[in-house]
């Protein structure tokens, strides 16, 4: 289970145990990551990541909500393994 943080600027949006959809967006040198609902499909987004650690899944499960004075965070699971460092 490889499980992913994402930072929510609209809390409220997701809940715990929600299925969420993935975006991929490309960089020059990093992919990063956009989830959501199908009526709303960019509710929160990963830090940059690199290549060699490529999220394969396109569908998820919000395993966490976290609100610090810093923002919403989400914690998503994904049904791959942990990429190796």
């Amino acid at each position: 289970m490889r499980v992913m943080e994402f930072k929510m600027e609209r809390p409220g949006k997701l809940e715990i145990g929600q299925s969420v959809i993935v975006n991929e967006g490309v960089l020059p040198s990093n992919y990063y990551y956009t989830i959501g609902v199908p009526e709303d499909p960019s509710l929160a987004m990963s830090a940059n990541i690199p290549f060699t650690k490529r999220l394969l899944s396109k569908e998820g499960v919000v395993a966490d909500i976290e609100t610090t004075p810093r923002g919403s965070y989400v914690k998503a699971q994904f049904d791959e393994d942990e990429p190796e460092d």
